[in-house]
């Protein structure tokens, strides 16, 4: 990002972190408060120290204090992105909004929408609700979801609520469950995958791998339905979130996702692709967790999109005819 050269001469803002902030990692503050600046410049920004905490350097990842006080140096920010005019994305996302109380609400994503913009993204999922919602002073992500993978989305509206839902996810007390079409006749029945992960960040690419220098990661895959040789219908309750953790996981144990172009299978994805399969085959079903200020339970669960269930429907039929 070009940035002008009396930039380092305008004045520096500081805030102080309240109650509500506490617990917020410093990066993700950071990007919640630098709109429009690329994630690679905001984490520059902390490394090179021009990002104090009370006066001194802090780590991307430390977790701020009530009371810290925070310096932000000055940084020119591009313009928020705007849906389009009519407002037509706006009304089709309202649409999609699953559930809404007071702490969160609840998106079903669909495949082929980023959580996210940048990295050639003009818009998001979280921008779009910002602008469907302008009345929240707070509207953050919870987790991501990869670009290709569709169903729950949370999206907390307070930041005492995100930093509950990060604790959950931190502490792997949020059970998430995905539905899943693999390649292959699986031979594992019921079998937890607890193989560590590794992943490699590239500009514009991130492949991720077993490795046993890698981060601690939980998959357990299930099956519900198999197609002869051909594929696999699995269910897969993660206990960690690590990047493209299923996908990973799933070509480890040589059944890669159906239509996942990075860790798949070209032949078997080419084959789906003639029973109508046009994205993964990667849906986030099912959330369930207990509210850790007040023990109260809450789940929720989004229905496999309509053109996935047409792919296990052709597959079915495909393998009735041959028996």
């Amino acid at each position: 990002m070009n940035l002008p050269e009396n930039e380092n001469r305008q004045t520096a803002r500081y805030r102080d972190v309240d109650a509500e902030t506490a617990g917020q990692r410093l990066d993700n503050y950071l990007l919640s408060r630098l709109k429009g600046v690329p994630r690679s410049h905001v984490y520059r920004l902390i490394r090179s120290g021009q990002v104090r905490v009370n006066s001194g350097r802090a780590a991307p990842r430390y977790r701020l204090q009530a009371g810290d006080r925070v310096r932000i140096p000055p940084v020119k920010q591009r313009p928020a992105p705007k849906p389009s005019r009519d407002g037509s994305m706006l009304d089709w996302l309202a649409e999609r909004i699953v559930h809404e109380d007071s702490r969160l609400l609840v998106l079903d994503k669909p495949a082929g929408l980023a959580v996210h913009g940048g990295s050639g993204v003009n818009l998001g999922c979280i921008e779009a609700l910002r602008s469907l919602r302008p009345g929240l002073k707070t509207l953050e992500l919870a987790h991501r979801l990869d670009r290709s993978t569709s169903g729950c989305l949370l999206v907390a509206k307070r930041r005492s609520s995100l930093r509950l839902l990060h604790e959950l996810l931190r502490e792997g007390r949020m059970e998430k469950r995905y539905l899943a079409l693999v390649g292959g006749n699986w031979q594992f029945g019921s079998i937890n995958v607890a193989e560590p992960l590794k992943s490699d960040r590239r500009p514009g690419e991130v492949r991720t791998q077993v490795d046993p220098q890698g981060k601690p990661a939980q998959s357990h895959f299930r099956p519900i339905e198999q197609f002869g040789n051909i594929a696999s219908f699995m269910e897969i309750r993660i206990g960690t979130g690590r990047t493209h953790q299923i996908r990973a996981h799933a070509a480890h144990l040589q059944h890669p996702v159906a239509g996942d172009a990075r860790y798949g299978d070209e032949r078997f994805n080419e084959r789906m692709r003639s029973l109508g399969l046009e994205r993964m085959f990667l849906h986030a079903h099912a959330v369930a967790f207990q509210w850790p200020d007040s023990d109260a339970d809450f789940s929720i669960s989004v229905p496999l999109p309509a053109e996935l269930g047409r792919v296990l429907e052709s597959l079915s039929t495909r393998s009735a005819s041959r028996r």
